[in-house]
């Protein structure tokens, strides 16, 4: 057997990108760790939006690519980890927020269920094309909004209407940027492991 065919084996669809690194349980629990906190960082890069509640923020993306990269249970965890500590009163949710009674917390919960999504499409294969990754990423962030944006609306006493008014149109275009900027990093990021290999 050529040892030229490993590297082919080992970029096949059922991995995802962190499996690329060595197992172990270090590198899970640093890979969680990871995750969370880079959702954190990312979530400091908000900008508020008049007339919403919710700003603009990073942390859909990093939770996003955290999933796809992580696959569904690191990602389920790493974004439960950043939740769980973000309750805790570690003011690393949007804006420097903490605790679990703002009217956005909806959108981290549903952040929590995007990441588990992506990560199991990811083990498919998802992240593996352009418009693979489009797919991905456009149902994790319906996902992010299925649950925040009702949540939202129970939280603030806003009407569905108003809610999706205040909690997802202003939003539209952002998501599009970063869903384009995934289209471009993962499949990317797939080619140049395999050149590596």
């Amino acid at each position: 057997m050529s040892t030229a065919a490993a590297p082919v084996r080992s970029l096949r669809p059922g991995i995802v990108l962190a499996d690329l690194i060595p197992a172990s349980r270090a590198r899970d629990l640093a890979l969680v760790v990871g995750g969370a906190a880079l959702t954190g960082l990312a979530a400091q890069l908000s900008v508020p939006v008049p007339g919403s509640p919710v700003p603009v923020s990073g942390q859909t993306f990093a939770a996003l690519l955290v999933g796809t990269a992580l696959g569904a249970r690191r990602g389920f965890l790493s974004l439960a980890l950043y939740a769980v500590v973000g309750m805790a009163g570690v003011p690393w949710f949007a804006q420097g927020t903490s605790g679990y009674g703002m009217p956005s917390f909806g959108y981290v919960l549903g952040m929590l269920l995007a990441a588990t999504v992506v990560g199991a499409l990811a083990r498919r294969g998802a992240d593996r094309s352009v418009l693979r990754t489009a797919g991905a990423m456009a149902l994790g962030s319906a996902l992010v909004y299925a649950v925040g944006v009702p949540y939202l609306a129970l939280a603030t006493g806003m009407t569905l209407g108003q809610a999706v008014s205040a909690g997802l149109v202003p939003f539209l275009v952002g998501d599009a940027l970063k869903a384009a900027l995934a289209m471009g990093a993962l499949p990317a990021a797939w080619k140049l492991a395999g050149r590596r290999g």
